[in-house]
């Protein structure tokens, strides 16, 4: 049972974090088209990658790569939508131990400041928030405009135990490691 439960915790944990992460990662002020973006945790149970899902999130993003300083993202991802591929594990993510998404039915990624890093690469600064814990990031992320899209990728590695995430039994980081790599490919339209 610990097994599965590390299981699907590690997933939720990622998810989320990837999902933040990849929402602040800075879009041109523009509607974010969810069929098409993803944003993906991987952690390590049992030195085995898992890989979870967040299916809901929303973004307020202004990104204009002529003038990238001035650019901002707020995003919030519903950590009750976080999905390990079997309902039993995705309750058990929503459970006080790894989200408690009754409680804190949010994670929220605020931008502080986007710097370019050179060709379409840039640095977004900004507050990750889950369960309550804050901590400042920093996310590497490419952006490439193509039509009357852009996409923005990326990723992230954090501790999930800076932010509770896998509490109690789970805290021991032997079977569920403590990084976690949110991943995430945003597409937008341009405005």
């Amino acid at each position: 049972m610990k097994s599965t439960l590390a299981h699907s915790a590690s997933r939720a944990t990622l998810a989320g974090l990837v999902a933040l992460s990849l929402l602040g990662a800075g879009l041109a002020h523009a509607d974010v088209d969810a069929s098409k973006s993803s944003v993906i945790a991987t952690t390590r149970q049992m030195n085995v990658p898992v890989d979870g899902k967040f299916r809901k999130f929303s973004a307020q993003l202004n990104f204009d790569p002529a003038r990238p300083t001035a650019g901002s993202a707020n995003v919030s991802i519903d950590t009750g939508s976080y999905d390990l591929g079997a309902d039993d594990y995705n309750r058990q993510a929503q459970g006080k131990e790894w989200f408690d998404s009754a409680t804190y039915p949010a994670a929220t990624f605020v931008s502080s400041a986007i710097a370019p890093a050179g060709g379409n690469q840039y640095r977004i600064t900004g507050k990750l928030t889950i369960k309550g814990k804050s901590q400042t990031v920093v996310v590497p992320v490419t952006i490439a405009s193509q039509g009357a899209t852009q996409t923005f990728d990326g990723s992230l590695p954090i501790k999930r135990s800076q932010f509770d995430v896998g509490t109690g039994e789970w805290k021991d980081t032997s079977v569920v490691a403590d990084e976690v790599v949110i991943k995430f490919h945003i597409v937008a339209s341009k405005k």
